[in-house]
């Protein structure tokens, strides 16, 4: 996995990019192939916002959370990637075939 960090209106810290890395690693149990992260954090106001865009082999999953804590935005926008890539997993493999049996 290939993470691109970006920084607005905050200042760069190792501990943040190791939390987000850490977090977004363990999404790829969800994916197979080559995967690109693009996350920006930046300071709007009082609010911590982190924005997600994840491309997995041609697709593109999004997230964007606001919160008081950065590393509250962390884990809900990385809880909302996960749950679009499930959905994303359950529709392609959902494919039904013919009238179901009614037994």
């Amino acid at each position: 996995m290939r993470i691109d960090f970006n920084f607005r209106n905050l200042e760069p810290t190792e501990a943040i990019k190791a939390y987000a890395a850490d977090k977004l690693s363990k999404l790829n149990k969800y994916v197979r192939g080559s995967v690109d992260a693009a996350v920006t954090f930046s300071v709007e106001r009082h609010l911590h916002c982190v924005d997600v865009s994840l491309n997995v082999d041609g697709e593109r999953h999004q997230g964007r959370e606001e919160q008081e804590d950065m590393y509250a935005s962390i884990d809900l926008v990385v809880d909302k990637i996960q749950r679009q890539l499930n959905r994303a997993h359950e529709q392609s493999t959902n494919h039904r075939r013919g009238p179901q049996p009614d037994g």
